[in-house]
């Protein structure tokens, strides 16, 4: 676990200066080409990633952590063009992350952030239903509906909404979890007039494993959302 702990420091410590200077502002200066693929880029590493199990967390359960998800972005040509500065190879984006259990199999959860030196902030929240609980011999299957939202960037207005299907299965302590899904992604220009608005979906899949230590908590998990893969790391508590 200590290994796991300075990891996510890592990853944090990345956020926060990789990103620097990231602000999205010259959104005026792309072509409507420019326009999707710098949209697909942000729906993919915006778009909302659980990191958990399907298992539900029950009435009393919740699940907090820090999160860090690493986007690899495809169109940085693009992101060069609509940012002040050079655009990373990889998109940080930390994050502070609730999960809360519900009566009837359902869960609640939702994150916020504000990545460090860019006009990014984002928030984002999910529903997520037990279709199977699991059990002992039996897998958990989940039915998850998510939706994320943009704010802080002036000349954008940018929101996406996904559908998950998900299978999970605990063997002690370890919880390996995997998903398909889609992503619809609206991305609409705000006070320019050279680009006009973009709706699209891309699908998605990924893997992941939760390792849980009593109160300590650790998940880490792959996406693949269109062309772009995230990687994702959580640390925090789990009852």
């Amino acid at each position: 676990m200590k290994r796991a702990s300075a990891l996510l420091a890592v990853f944090l410590a990345a956020a926060t200066s990789a990103n620097a200077a990231e602000d999205i502002d010259q959104i005026n200066q792309l072509i409507q080409t420019d326009f999707r693929r710098l949209s697909e880029d942000l729906g993919a590493a915006l778009s909302y990633k659980a990191v958990i199990p399907a298992t539900p967390l029950g009435l009393t359960g919740f699940d907090l952590g820090v999160e860090v998800s690493a986007t690899q972005l495809k169109n940085r040509d693009a992101w060069d063009r609509a940012s002040s500065s050079t655009a990373p190879d990889t998109l940080y984006v930390p994050k502070l992350h609730l999960h809360k259990g519900l009566p009837f199999g359902f869960d609640i959860g939702a994150f916020y952030t504000s990545v460090p030196s860019s006009n990014i902030k984002l928030w984002g929240a999910e529903l997520r239903y037990a279709i199977i609980k699991g059990g002992a011999v039996t897998p958990a299957l989940g039915l998850r509906g998510t939706y994320s939202k943009l704010s802080g960037v002036d000349q954008l207005d940018l929101h996406t909404r996904g559908l998950e299907l998900l299978v999970s299965k605990g063997f002690v302590i370890f919880t390996p979890y995997a998903g398909v899904g889609r992503v619809w992604t609206v991305s609409e220009p705000v006070g320019v007039t050279n680009v006009s608005k973009e709706e699209f979906s891309q699908g998605k899949y990924f893997v992941g494993g939760n390792i849980n230590l009593g109160l300590i908590n650790l998940a880490l998990e792959a996406d693949k959302t269109g062309d772009a893969a995230s990687y994702n790391a959580k640390l925090g508590f789990r009852f």
